[in-house]
Parts: C-alpha cells; structure tokens; sequence
C-alpha cells in the first residue's frame, strides 16, 4: 500500500508530502499537528490514506483549532 501511496504523491506533484512520508518512515517524524477542517491535502480519499499510514508508521496526528492561540 505504501508504493501505491507514493507513487500516486509523485505523480501529483505532492512532493513536500511525500517527504513527510519518507521522514515517517525513516522514524524522523513523531508528531504532525493539522487543523482539523483542513486535513493535509485537498483529495478527501488521498487525505484519509497518507494519515492513515503515517499513523502506521508511529505518527501522531494532533488535531488543532486554529482559534485556539
């Protein structure tokens, strides 16, 4: 899954994510905090898959509200 994950970030031009990715997967990255209503990227489906592997990878997603300062 991760290939199909990668491959699909390269071919969108995705190239800031898909280091982020390889950071994950290297155990460089531990936290990533997002706003909520946002995700990481625009494609909903592409979106849920990224978080869902770096989640896989030991990432923790925090979830903040822009609001909160």
């Amino acid at each position: 899954m991760d290939n199909d994950i990668k491959k699909e970030l390269e071919e969108r031009n995705l190239e800031e994510v898909l280091e982020l990715v390889q950071d994950a997967e290297k155990g460089h990255l531990k936290e990533l905090e997002l706003a909520a209503p946002l995700g990481l990227l625009r494609d909903e489906d592409l979106n849920k898959r990224v978080l869902q592997y770096l989640e896989e990878q030991g990432v923790e997603i925090i979830y903040v509200d822009e609001t909160d300062e």
